[in-house]
């Protein structure tokens, strides 16, 4: 394991979560050894609940016995603890600054707003659906033919974004939308490729595009929890 000394590394997640996959994806990058536990968040676990009793979310990781919650506060922990093979420029703050400030764009401009198309109808969905192309026509202008949006290497940005090469066209089959359009955004289109034969990516693609369709299918249908609402 890459780091110091003897240290205990744990990722607590779910199989279907994109933001766990940014964790593993990172854990993986810098050879970091460490235990998955996948969490039922039908019946979440009582350890889930006090590791992370503000948002009872996963992922979670756990450090030499500290949690630490939230997929983009997990990435910087991890940046900042094993510092090889690293996510953010070494030697440059501003274009350090300038990828956090990207990293935050995809969050709050794109991931939230898909996360709004998969579980709005009608109107609203509409209009999540015009801002998630806005976002996505702003991120081409950025990438504009780079092969990752640092340049040559994967960067945080990428880790951050790389959700979307499988995530996004499921979600636009199961929502009946189009997001995305590689003749409208071919340095997008060229960035995924890019991504995905990545080997970190590569290997968990098949059972990923397998499940994923009824697992967001559900989510549309009865929300994050996954349950039927109550019988009246």
């Amino acid at each position: 394991m890459g780091g110091v000394g003897e240290e205990k590394v744990e990722l607590i997640g779910f199989w279907g979560s994109p933001f766990v996959k940014r964790v593993k994806w990172v854990l993986k990058m810098k050879g970091i050894e460490y235990e998955y536990v996948e969490e039922d968040l039908r019946n979440k676990s009582e350890r889930l609940l006090s590791l992370n009793p503000v948002s009872n979310r996963v992922p979670v990781l756990v450090h030499n016995g500290k949690p630490i919650a939230e997929s983009l506060v997990i990435i910087e922990y991890i940046e900042e603890t094993w510092q090889h093979n690293p996510l953010l420029p070494v030697d440059d703050p501003f274009q350090r600054a300038t990828a956090r400030f990207w990293a935050k764009f995809v969050e709050d401009k794109f991931t939230e707003v898909v996360r709004k198309v998969l579980r709005l109808k009608g109107d609203q969905q509409e209009e999540a659906v015009k801002q998630a192309i806005e976002a996505l026509d702003v991120l081409e202008g950025e990438l504009n033919g780079k092969k990752f949006f640092g340049g040559d290497k994967v960067g945080l940005v990428d880790i951050v974004l790389g959700w979307a090469t499988i995530w996004v066209g499921v979600i636009e089959e199961v929502s009946n939308v189009k997001l995305f359009e590689s003749e409208k955004h071919p340095s997008l289109a060229c960035w995924m490729e890019n991504f995905i034969e990545l080997p970190m990516v590569k290997e968990d693609l098949p059972p990923l595009r397998d499940q994923l369709p009824d697992y967001l299918h559900k989510i549309r249908k009865y929300g994050p929890s996954l349950l039927p609402p109550p019988q009246e």
